[in-house]
């Protein structure tokens, strides 16, 4: 696939850019999508979640009944679970939610994902992406040259550029990252994916 690379005006600079086909013409492997994106959204998990057991529960250890005679279960003291305020059975404690995913599937599947994004005709391509000094309207005008301002765009630079990065910060539906950052679950959670000719370089050399 062959592209016309744009710049910031959505003006189209004459120069073409041919898609590497392994990377952005491969059959979508849905399955390694799934998985990459689920390993991605367990590994932000906090999962600092955490309920006091029957142990940790700051109550006297009373017996508050006598043993028979009272004519129900056996009662126990304040900690027990089945009181108000007492433990929790079996409740949430600290864990790690990772887990392992091995490098290959984790590469089919941002190829699987820039390869639906090509077949659907979101991918541009920039000759470059500058501003003298972060401003939201600025990149407001180009997304909106690029006709995707009411869309959720990606947007991968070849470096990071702090200018570029905190004009995008107050923009719910852009988001800035490098070409080393690139993962499918931004990829698939974007509508459309906006590289830099130096960026798609860098991605095409990570993937091929």
């Amino acid at each position: 696939m062959e592209l016309s690379i744009l710049n910031q005006a959505g003006k189209e600079t004459g120069k073409k850019v041919a898609l590497n086909d392994a990377i952005f013409a491969i059959e979508p492997n849905d399955h390694a999508i799934y998985l990459d994106v689920k390993q991605f959204l367990a590994n932000n998990r906090q999962g600092t979640a955490k309920a006091k057991q029957r142990s940790e529960n700051a109550h006297s250890t009373r017996k508050l009944g006598r043993q028979k005679g009272g004519g129900g279960a056996r009662p126990g003291d304040l900690k027990s679970p089945v009181r108000v305020g007492g433990g929790t059975i079996f409740g949430p404690v600290p864990r790690d939610y990772d887990f392992k995913l091995n490098k290959k599937v984790k590469r089919l599947a941002r190829r699987s994902a820039l390869s639906l994004r090509a077949s659907q005709n979101e991918i541009i391509v920039l000759d470059n992406l500058t501003f003298e000094a972060p401003k939201t309207k600025a990149l407001i005008e180009v997304l909106g040259h690029l006709k995707v301002a009411d869309k959720k765009a990606l947007i991968v630079l070849a470096q990071n550029d702090n200018n570029v990065f905190r004009s995008s910060t107050n923009l719910k539906k852009a988001n800035v990252i490098t070409a080393g950052e690139l993962n499918t679950y931004s990829i698939m959670n974007a509508n459309t994916v906006i590289f830099t000719e130096g960026a798609l370089a860098a991605v095409e050399s990570t993937l091929a």
